[in-house]
């Protein structure tokens, strides 16, 4: 039995494989967020004619944006922190901050276009570009999101895509908007931000498809 019980140790011994320990969710997030804005400040220089004004001296658009940028950085720390079995679901209570900071600075936006120019304030009618603009942007975000996502445990895929989504499409519009700065109003915030939820929510709903933990680990 003694025996037995040796050779059996000896053979899962012989065929084990050393765990390589994933870097923190601050460090993975910080990695992708160096890559990704490469790539969409390559593109938004490429799209972006020279000598456009920026609205940054104006405090409202400069809250409007430091919101945006942590609530894409905190989504991305999130989303890297929900493939690491046990961690701390504290992270996405902290979320809620630069959440309200970003809809609260638009809302205000919004309030003061509608004493501007009245009622015109109120009309969906939009750039085309601006939608297609941040799937284009967020699109080599997405990929990296998704392919280094994959090297974890996705226990909860639906909410670690959609928060790799949040990240992504957050990224994307925050850069959209520092290169191609509008007055807000409800048409703008109906498709930057409902633009941004929306590529979430899509996220969210395909996460056990792309996230497949029994296809992830037959691959390895």
């Amino acid at each position: 039995m003694t025996r037995n019980t040796d050779e059996l140790i000896q053979d899962l011994a012989r065929d084990i494989r050393p765990v390589q320990v994933l870097p923190r969710p601050w460090v993975r997030a910080a990695t992708w967020l160096a890559f990704s804005g490469v790539y969409i400040g390559v593109v938004m220089m490429w799209m972006t004619p020279p000598g456009r004004p920026s609205d940054w001296p104006e405090p409202r658009f400069v809250i409007e944006q430091v919101s945006a940028l942590v609530l894409g950085l905190g989504a991305s720390v999130a989303a890297f922190a929900t493939v690491v079995p046990g961690h701390n679901r504290k992270l996405l209570a902290f979320l809620i901050i630069p959440l309200a900071g970003w809809l609260g600075s638009m809302g205000e936006g919004c309030f003061r276009s509608f004493n501007q120019i009245g009622p015109q304030a109120l009309l969906l009618v939009h750039d085309l570009f601006c939608f297609p603009s941040i799937v284009l942007l967020g699109a080599f975000p997405t990929i990296a999101m998704a392919a280094m996502l994959r090297r974890g445990a996705p226990l909860t895929p639906r909410l670690t895509t959609a928060l790799g989504a949040l990240a992504a499409a957050g990224l994307a519009n925050f850069f959209l908007r520092l290169f191609r700065p509008e007055d807000v109003t409800v048409m703008l915030v109906v498709w930057h931000v409902g633009g941004v939820f929306a590529l979430s929510a899509l996220a969210g709903g395909l996460g056990r498809l792309l996230l497949n933990w029994r296809w992830m680990t037959g691959r390895q």
